[in-house]
């Protein structure tokens, strides 16, 4: 409070029109005097069950790839998606989309895989890779190219639209979150809503939040023809009106965030 006090004062127009919305302060019924008094009601159920179906788990496997070595990494792991896909009859583990960084962190790549039946199958899918020497060998020859790599089980947001493959021509934005432990539900509660203002111009692909991993990480991941397109649909959605009352509620549950804008590989199912 004493923060945002400080930003009306110092008349900090950049900070508070992350913060503004569409009606006037001194109304009794303003979104600050809303955003004092929100709170999340106890519950016996986890967030995951109330956000998400946990039938389906996403794997979001980052890389970061040596700067020489590029080429050899994605023709190794093109290999390695061709391997898995062969075995289909055991895994039960579907490639969604791979991408490599065209903007933020450079050198990276950055693959989404899917789990249909839970966490079981994940196991399953394990013990079927880890006693296959193709796989192995595949993953031996990977590590000379890498230079770190991480991995989140990730549940997709209940209320975003289904997942649908895309043609070519599009470059995809990765805009990640890092919440306030205790503030997931609330987070789902405003995007519930926000994600309405963004869906007629079909530019939403994807929303997650971590299960396993770096906790209370979120990601949405956009589609567009080009960063001119996103440009003029992210003003779009400010000129909506309810929108900005929507980032008006999440902005103070966010303790970091960053974007990167995504290129498909030539292999990706989503172009």
């Amino acid at each position: 409070m004493l923060k945002l006090r400080n930003i009306i004062s110092t008349g900090n127009v950049n900070a508070l029109r992350s913060i503004s919305t569409t009606a006037p302060l001194g109304e009794s019924d303003s979104w600050f005097s809303k955003l004092l008094v929100r709170k999340i009601e106890p519950t016996k159920e986890s967030h995951s069950r109330m956000l998400s179906d946990k039938e389906i788990i996403y794997a979001l496997h980052t890389h970061n790839v040596r700067p020489d070595s590029m080429a050899e990494y994605l023709t190794n792991y093109k290999t390695t998606v061709e391997l898995i896909r062969d075995k289909k009859a055991n895994l039960s583990q579907k490639l969604v989309a791979s991408w490599t960084v065209q903007v933020g962190d450079m050198d990276q790549c950055v693959h989404l895989w899917k789990y249909t039946g839970g966490f079981e199958k994940i196991d399953q899918a394990k013990e079927d890779l880890w006693h296959d020497p193709e796989y192995l060998g595949l993953m031996k020859d990977r590590s000379k190219f890498l230079r770190s790599r991480h991995l989140q089980y990730l549940l997709p947001f209940s209320y975003w639209p289904q997942i649908e493959s895309r043609t070519g021509g599009n470059i995809y934005e990765m805009r990640s979150y890092r919440l306030k432990p205790g503030t997931m539900i609330e987070w789902g509660n405003n995007w519930a809503r926000a994600i309405n203002f963004r869906k007629n111009n079909n530019e939403a692909f994807a929303g997650f939040f971590s299960q396993i991993g770096r906790l209370y990480n979120v990601h949405h991941i956009w589609c567009y023809k080009s960063l001119q397109e996103r440009k003029e649909t992210r003003e779009q959605a400010w000129r909506s009106p309810g929108w900005d009352e929507c980032v008006a509620y999440t902005v103070p549950l966010i303790r970091e965030m960053h974007c990167r804008i995504l290129a498909p590989t030539v292999f990706s199912p989503t172009q």
